[in-house]
């Protein structure tokens, strides 16, 4: 999944940084805070909501539009409570990510997914 979203959002013309678990993307997050996350909800380790509640409570890191990323419509309620900006639900389509992606971020700029 990781590799196709690269892929997609590559093309359009922004760099992505993908981490293969919570724990790996909060070091690039920490690193260099990225325009965008999109961010599973189901991963090892921390959830995707739980990752994002742990970077919102790090007062040094600046508001980052988040899309979840997620197979049900169950987490909806959790993440608008999270400031998410949107969801994709699996399978991705193309067109629908590019132009929830396209609403929060200028093209060439880093979303980590």
């Amino acid at each position: 999944m990781r590799d196709l979203l690269r892929l997609h959002l590559t093309a359009a013309g922004y760099e992505v940084q993908v981490a293969e678990d919570a724990i790996a993307a909060g070091y690039l997050v920490l690193r260099s805070p990225p325009d965008l996350i999109i961010s599973d909800v189901n991963m090892p380790h921390l959830d995707g909501f739980e990752f994002i509640e742990a970077l919102k409570a790090d007062k040094s890191l600046p508001e980052i539009p988040v899309i979840f990323l997620t197979s049900v419509e169950e987490g909806d309620h959790r993440g608008k409570s999270l400031g998410a900006v949107g969801y994709i639900t699996k399978p991705v389509r193309a067109d629908k990510l590019l132009a929830l992606v396209a609403q929060h971020v200028s093209g060439g700029r880093t979303p980590i997914g």
